[in-house]
């Protein structure tokens, strides 16, 4: 059974959630934006269902509610944010902040985070920069859950990466994708709702593909060695470019709860103005978008869309009639 909320609603219960259990208002309103940003984008999976398992880190001692995070600038274009093993949300909206005004005096802007913890969907990130008309990318590992390709046990995470592109009259483009074939929050979000998950998506402890979300020890990645291979790169941006520990090193976000994560996030952020005037970037933005609709569909598709814009049509959508939430997370939300 399914409860339909506002996202004005559910937000405030999110916040009050979070204050009762001695977050700061100020940082609890971040979490909270950026965790119904992605029930609103219909990426439930990284929404509000996480707030009993953040609340849960809170009580064990995982996570410093208390942290006092410090930026070390290291050039005009560069600095390394140390979150103090905050909340990687309220770490990673403030990097990116950072980011942008780097890229707004120095064309480029590139913050490295480290001893952070799980952020959320990074298009909430990327989106900030497109905001001011700038590109924005964004990217961060995870504890081993994804097996290497050829390989039978896990080594990296779902280790995401995400870039966000301006546009003058159409809605910004947003891409934002695990490097696994999904991500982890999607296998446990039909655990939650006791559904079937597609061919593809985890194996089990034999390494043998499985339906049964309940029986996935490990993910795959997308596309096979490529998929493979850009997991890596996130890794090394991540982890090997803040001095974090890399993938079997990190300590598992399902257990270890009394442990900080001391993950590691990466932000970049682009001022087209420094290679193209902003006008014809803006405007060549929105000649690729008609025109990739433009394109004919296939049989089994009503239309092309541009990255990001199921997503964006879903926004739309929910923020009229509401997001619909399970019933339990619904009632932990207002116990």
């Amino acid at each position: 059974m399914n409860n339909t909320v506002t996202h004005s609603e559910l937000k405030e219960k999110v916040i009050a959630k979070f204050i009762a259990n001695g977050v700061r208002k100020d940082e609890a309103e971040v979490i909270a934006d950026v965790l119904v940003h992605a029930n609103l984008r219909g990426v439930d999976s990284h929404g509000v269902l996480r707030v009993e398992h953040y609340i849960k880190r809170i009580k064990a001692g995982g996570l410093n509610i208390e942290a006092d995070p410090a930026i070390e600038k290291t050039s005009d274009h560069t600095c390394i944010y140390d979150g103090d093993n905050g909340f990687g949300h309220v770490n990673s909206k403030r990097a990116m902040d950072e980011a942008i005004v780097m890229a707004k005096t120095s064309g480029t802007g590139a913050v490295a985070v480290k001893n952070s913890s799980h952020c959320g969907a990074l298009s909430y990130f990327v989106q900030q920069a497109a905001k001011e008309n700038f590109i924005g990318i964004a990217m961060s590992h995870a504890d081993k859950i994804v097996v290497p390709f050829g390989g039978a046990e896990s080594f990296f995470g779902t280790n995401p990466i995400a870039f966000g592109f301006p546009t003058k009259e159409e809605n910004p483009v947003v891409l934002d994708l695990a490097t696994s074939n999904v991500a982890l929050g999607k296998v446990l979000n039909a655990r939650e709702k006791g559904e079937e998950i597609p061919e593809g998506w985890g194996v089990d402890l034999e390494g043998d593909d499985t339906t049964d979300p309940h029986a996935v020890t490990s993910l795959t990645p997308f596309g096979g060695p490529k998929g493979y291979g850009l997991a890596m790169v996130v890794e090394v941006f991540s982890a090997l470019l803040t001095g974090s520990a890399f993938g079997p090193h990190i300590s598992k976000m399902y257990g270890d709860y009394d442990q900080y994560r001391g993950l590691g996030h990466f932000f970049m952020v682009i001022n087209p103005e420094h290679f193209v005037s902003t006008h014809s970037f803006l405007s060549q933005m929105d000649q690729m978008v008609k025109e990739m609709r433009a394109v004919k569909p296939a049989e089994s598709f009503d239309r092309v869309m541009a990255p990001g814009e199921p997503e964006m049509l879903e926004e739309i959508r929910r923020a009229e009639n509401g997001i619909p939430l399970p019933q339990h997370v619904w009632d932990y939300l207002n116990e």
